[in-house]
């Protein structure tokens, strides 16, 4: 019996072809899916047939809600070792079994360090400025970061290895020191002296909206704020009225409340913004070992020896 595999939100069509899947090709009658669906009774329509759904990473949310839907699903094969936008343990009481993968490399820091350099050298407008045929060669003047202060938010593996100041809910004099960073006792401290704020937080309840329009109005005007771990950590609409007034001299952005972002939506338009559509993860190390052992993942549900549940 051939089994119905669903590939959802493969963006750039790589799924079938960054990795080996004769293996499992002559069971499997995959269907793949390059855009998101947000609205829970078109994607549950969608996915009801599945048996097996290959999630990359949490562009579309699994839970209660959509699982309650689906009533053929037995395997959710997600990229990444945890993956929030899935609930595991309502899976699990269904029947439906979650696995994982590892990673390779490190597309997260280099995506940061990608922002950084952007938003401080003002790449994106100056490239624009060259390919519309501006007359001015230059336009804008660059930060420069010899002696600038890099503040972040944040205590985990990606702050290790992005750091110089840190602070962070949990973090302490020791943890700083055994990081090699320098330790800031507050929020407001770091904000009030750092040049580059980037955050690195998982996103909780409490971590929800750590920056909003009281920490933003403590920011340098000259300073600019880095996001690539989660789009609600920052109060958005703040943010965005921070932005138009230029109250900061701009930001770097990965990650949004809503994605894709809007095609409406402002910050889209703001030219003190650049803006990255959630690829700090991606690039072909990292995908070779998402598809490949998505694939593996498969190969062992469907010989009755499933692993790496989460």
């Amino acid at each position: 019996m051939v089994v119905r595999v669903a590939i959802l939100d493969d963006y750039q069509r790589v799924a079938l072809t960054i990795a080996d899947w004769s293996s499992v090709a002559s069971q499997l009658q995959i269907d793949v899916f390059t855009d998101t669906l947000t609205d829970e009774e078109s994607l549950a329509k969608r996915l009801e047939p599945y048996e097996i759904i290959c999630a990359m990473r949490e562009r579309t949310k699994f839970f209660p809600s959509l699982l309650d839907q689906l009533p053929n699903l037995r395997l959710i094969a997600t990229t990444g070792a945890s993956n929030r936008g899935i609930d595991v343990g309502y899976a699990k009481e269904k029947g439906i079994l979650v696995s994982g993968t590892g990673g390779a490399g490190n597309p997260m820091a280099e995506a940061i360090w990608a922002l950084i350099l952007g938003v401080t050298r003002y790449l994106v407008t100056e490239h624009m400025n060259v390919r519309a045929g501006n007359p001015q060669w230059q336009t804008v003047v660059p930060m420069g970061l010899s002696g600038a202060t890099l503040g972040l938010i944040g205590v985990g593996r990606l702050g290790s290895l992005t750091a110089k100041a840190r602070w962070s809910s949990n973090l302490t004099p020791e943890r700083a020191a055994e990081a090699g960073v320098e330790f800031i006792a507050s929020k407001e401290e770091l904000l009030e002296q750092s040049d580059i704020v980037s955050l690195h937080l998982v996103l909780s309840e409490r971590s929800k909206h750590t920056i909003g329009a009281a920490e933003l109005d403590l920011m340098k005007p000259t300073a600019f704020l880095i996001n690539t771990s989660r789009g609600p950590l920052i109060d958005e609409s703040a943010l965005v009225e921070v932005l138009k007034n230029k109250k900061i001299a701009g930001a770097g952005l990965d990650v949004f409340d809503q994605e894709p972002l809007p095609l409406d939506h402002p910050l889209r338009t703001m030219d003190n913004v650049t803006i990255s559509p959630h690829n700090g993860y991606v690039n072909d190390t990292n995908y070779k070992v998402f598809w490949g052992e998505t694939v593996e993942n498969i190969r062992a549900y469907l010989d009755g020896k499933p692993r790496a549940l989460m």
